[in-house]
């Protein structure tokens, strides 16, 4: 019942602590991009190069009216935190879209890639990271090591292009970008979708035709077209796993539990999972959860390689064209991920290790 009841006071305390941090969040974020070189109005007019000094004036004096940044300081900050917690993230500079709907078209691509990827990574890296430290000091260990390094140092773009041009250029294998056949562009998937109404109640419902055939080719059409950046983004971040596993087992597997164990004849596969690395598992959590908060920024390189429509292609175009609002909402979005992922770490904190407590 204590437990309880400090648990629910720690997570009200969090709570609390959280909506401050990020209105604090919010203001860091305004100053930064109020303080950045450049001018957004610059990049628009960038084409009306023939006008005359005062036609430019006027355009530019138009736009900062448009985007009120004629108004004092406090006010556009009042007005910029007013619409951020209300998500309204207003229009994309170029495009001119609606930016919470342009969002929402492109993260589900990002958190499946990004998604997947750190969860295989994670996976890889924490087993093979145990078992190097099984078999540390051998060739396992040595060779686990090395090609972690090596990989984690290889230009992501780099071994998108080599893959690319084995499984495509060579091999024709795999599709070479986009996140689907082309041919399904403008809704001409696998699976018709309509919206019916029935003419006796007048109501409305779905009408999905689908068959076997149908379904294997959709889930085909978007595997086929995620492999290559998905394999990048492993063979990538994977050994960084490996690593972060070692070293935090390397102060966990001289311990006493740990010899304890070994002595009351528990197998040495239960000891490196169950004992060793539960005790040693407090750091992964935290750079897990940091890791998944921070899919929501997209894989730009990777994005790019291979023409993926996430979040990282869209925040690159928002960096050559200074697109300030999109940016905004991109970074509020991944401060909200970062707060709520540091409020799961710490619960999970509690799960792994019994001697935490809350109250």
């Amino acid at each position: 019942m204590g437990l309880a009841v400090g648990l629910r006071s720690y997570i009200i305390k969090r709570i609390i602590y959280s909506f401050i941090l990020l209105l604090l969040v919010i203001v860091v974020n305004y100053v930064i991009f109020m303080l950045m070189p450049g001018d957004p109005t610059a990049v628009l007019l960038a084409g009306f190069s023939r006008e005359s000094p005062e036609e430019r004036q006027e355009h530019e004096r138009l736009l900062n009216e448009l985007w009120g940044l004629n108004d004092p300081p406090e006010i556009q900050l009042l007005k910029y935190i007013r619409n951020l917690l209300t998500w309204n993230f207003g229009r994309e500079m170029l495009g001119r879209r609606p930016i919470g709907q342009v969002m929402m078209q492109k993260l589900p691509f990002t958190v499946l890639l990004l998604g997947t990827s750190t969860l295989i990574s994670i996976i890889i890296g924490v087993i093979l990271g145990v078992y190097a430290i099984k078999y540390r000091g051998k060739i396992f260990d040595t060779i686990s090591v090395i090609s972690s390094l090596i990989l984690s140092s290889l230009p992501t773009f780099w071994l998108g292009l080599l893959l690319l041009w084995i499984f495509v250029g060579e091999l024709h294998w795999l599709p070479g970008a986009r996140a689907f056949p082309e041919e399904w562009a403008g809704g001409k998937g696998p699976i018709p979708l309509s919206l019916l109404v029935n003419p006796t109640s007048q109501t409305l419902y779905v009408n999905v035709n689908i068959n076997i055939v149908d379904a294997w080719n959709l889930f085909w059409g978007y595997l086929s077209h995620l492999i290559l950046p998905l394999v990048t983004l492993v063979l990538f971040s994977f050994g960084g796993w490996l690593l972060l596993t070692r070293a935090c087992m390397l102060e966990t597997i001289t311990e006493d539990y740990v010899i304890t164990a070994k002595a009351k004849g528990l197998t040495e596969r239960s000891v490196l999972f169950k004992h060793a690395l539960k005790n040693a598992s407090l750091p992964l959590i935290t750079s897990a959860a940091l890791s998944f908060a921070f899919i929501l920024t997209g894989a730009i390189i990777t994005e790019t390689v291979f023409s993926y429509p996430g979040v990282g292609g869209w925040l690159w175009d928002a960096i050559n064209f200074h697109d300030y609002a999109v940016l905004m909402a991109i970074f509020y979005v991944v401060s909200i991920a970062v707060i709520i992922a540091n409020i799961i770490a710490d619960l999970l904190y509690g799960v792994v290790d019994p001697r935490i407590r809350y109250g």
